[in-house]
């Protein structure tokens, strides 16, 4: 397979044949959308179990969902243009890219992603003001930065296999316990277990992405982790990251009795494991993707009402 050279100029990549939206909302990859929204929940969630009584600050809680929301969507095109004038997805088996289909010009694909950076920015600039705690700016560019530099500049990190670590720390504990502490000023025990199985949830849908894309990636250089471990064991590590949000179910089970409901979000997460350990075709992925995204908003709506609106048990501060 012929790669595409890393340094060529974008402009010279593709000219764009105008991407009409239907492209456009394409190449957002909305499927991916559900992993931005679910830590917002699980993190005004963990907030309300600190606030004071009546006290909710839903503006900053809008204000996190919109910082998360663009910040998915800004990594998901600017993954396009920088996997697209590198060649990685010139022999994609997944949805067509904007950059690599020649849809749109890799100039335009990437501004697009620095508009999407741009508005989750001012979203935190608006936090940071609000909750007068500044240092939350370098937390915003912290994440901006390993939101771009995942598949961009001359050494992404998502192409040396630690995706799945970044996803985990952003994606999962930043998301998730910033949202919950520019609400309260304070992240407790719960607030990170909450965290960590938002971030297990975004690390099985990239394992699983990664899986779909194993032959293309390691012929083109792209050394995920799913390269570098194989199908059998990608399969199994996914199985585990898509399954052990339960483990935070189990311990929150103890304090706040209905997050027992949030096993019902196994109605899609279970086949989703299954779909993964025995696929043999590119499209059974996309679907084990699919229902993986739409069981973590389950988990979380349903893990977060519980915990939001109790009963609360007792007095102890964390589900240990």
């Amino acid at each position: 397979m012929e790669r595409g050279n890393p340094t060529q100029r974008p402009g010279k990549r593709a000219r764009g044949t105008g991407a009409g939206l239907g492209a456009w909302i394409g190449g957002a990859r909305l499927r991916t959308l559900p992993l931005a929204i679910s830590p917002v929940i699980l993190g005004t969630a963990g907030a309300q179990t600190v606030s004071a009584e009546g006290e909710y600050h839903w503006v900053r809680a809008l204000v996190c969902l919109v910082v998360a929301v663009f910040l998915q969507i800004g990594v998901n095109y600017a993954n396009d243009y920088s996997d697209g004038i590198r060649g990685t997805d010139d022999h994609r088996v997944g949805p067509a890219r904007l950059t690599a289909s020649g849809r749109a010009t890799p100039t335009t694909v990437r501004n697009v992603a620095f508009a999407c950076f741009g508005i989750a920015a001012l979203g935190g600039l608006f936090l940071a003001w609000r909750t007068e705690q500044w240092w939350l700016i370098a937390i915003g560019a912290a994440a901006i930065l390993a939101a771009w530099f995942y598949t961009g500049g001359k050494r992404p990190y998502g192409y040396y296999g630690l995706g799945e670590v970044f996803v985990f720390v952003f994606f999962g504990l930043v998301a998730t316990a910033g949202t919950m502490y520019v609400q309260v000023l304070q992240v407790t025990n719960d607030g990170w277990l909450l965290a960590a199985a938002a971030g297990s949830f975004a690390c099985a849908v990239l394992m699983v992405n990664n899986l779909r894309d194993i032959q293309q990636d390691r012929a083109a250089g792209k050394r995920t982790l799913a390269v570098l471990i194989g199908h059998v064991a990608s399969r199994w590590v996914f199985g585990v990251l898509a399954l052990a949000p339960y483990v935070v179910t189990v311990l929150f089970m103890l304090l706040y009795p209905n997050a027992l409901y949030s096993f019902f979000s196994l109605m899609l997460i279970g086949p989703a494991v299954l779909i993964t350990a025995t696929a043999v075709r590119a499209k059974e992925l996309v679907l084990a993707l699919l229902l993986t995204s739409l069981g973590s908003l389950a988990y979380a709506v349903l893990l977060g009402l519980a915990v939001a609106f109790g009963p609360y048990l007792g007095v102890a501060e964390s589900a240990y």
